[in-house]
């Protein structure tokens, strides 16, 4: 994915106003560059992409090209095996794991472009916030405060937003005063969980499913959280054994 791509004749035609090294690399630590959002800018980049990597790579850093999907990103550099007595490298992106629901949500969101991108057709999965609570409702325990129940999966939409995965889409004029906000689900979520993680996610969710079950039928609710770290991870380890392996960090 990251090796050198060409430039099509269209894109370069579509670079205006040169972007400078320096500009990239600050773009590319800020968040991900699409093709979409900014044809001139995704213009520069591939021509300057070798540059870019050998800028990064200074700071520990990769840059990955999709230009099927059309985006761009930096991730950290997988680290040498180290010897005995040497000194770590700093990360520049901290990893850090996200909570088991945001997960649960990511990995539900990238179940859905697979099909979305099996019916072919548009390239944009737009999801309205009623449709991802739908999604997300199915692993919750049932809840008489409905209001309070779509207020934690409101928590959780904004915090994918904020990972960068979801964007929130303006109202249009054909939406009525109190339609639910509508989000497009960003296609840098391929890249953060892949194929092979995904092609086990059924049966990772079947177990956390009879897993939810077995604690309603002893009458212990699900929302409770376990007293201790331990009974915590091993509660979410039906689901997400290794967030590490997996990938679910908070920006890796």
């Amino acid at each position: 994915m990251s090796q050198t791509v060409n430039i099509p004749e269209d894109a370069q035609a579509s670079a205006h106003a040169p972007a400078s090294l320096s500009t990239l690399a600050i773009t590319l630590l800020k968040s991900v560059i699409y093709r979409e959002e900014d044809e001139g800018l995704w213009g520069h980049l591939l021509r300057l992409q070798n540059q870019v990597r050998d800028y990064v790579a200074v700071l520990g850093l990769v840059l990955i090209i999709d230009p099927a999907e059309g985006y761009a990103y930096l991730r950290s550099a997988p680290e040498p095996e180290e010897e005995e007595g040497a000194s770590r490298m700093l990360r520049l992106i901290a990893r850090r794991p996200l909570s088991f629901h945001v997960s649960l949500l990511l990995a539900l969101l990238r179940q859905q472009l697979v099909r979305f991108d099996a019916m072919g057709g548009e390239t944009r999965l737009i999801l309205s916030r009623d449709d991802i609570a739908s999604m997300l409702q199915t692993f919750l325990p049932e809840s008489s405060n409905e209001v309070r129940q779509l207020a934690q999966i409101e928590t959780y939409i904004r915090r994918v937003a904020e990972l960068g995965f979801l964007r929130p889409l303006p109202p249009t004029s054909a939406d009525t005063p109190h339609a639910p906000p509508r989000y497009e689900v960003r296609r840098i979520l391929k890249a953060y969980i892949d194929a092979e993680w995904l092609a086990t996610l059924d049966e990772r969710l079947e177990a956390y499913l009879a897993h939810a079950r077995s604690l309603e039928q002893t009458d212990l609710p699900l929302a409770t959280p376990p007293t201790t770290p331990e009974q915590n991870t091993a509660a979410e380890s039906e689901l997400f054994s290794d967030p590490a392996d997996t990938g679910l960090t908070d920006r890796d």
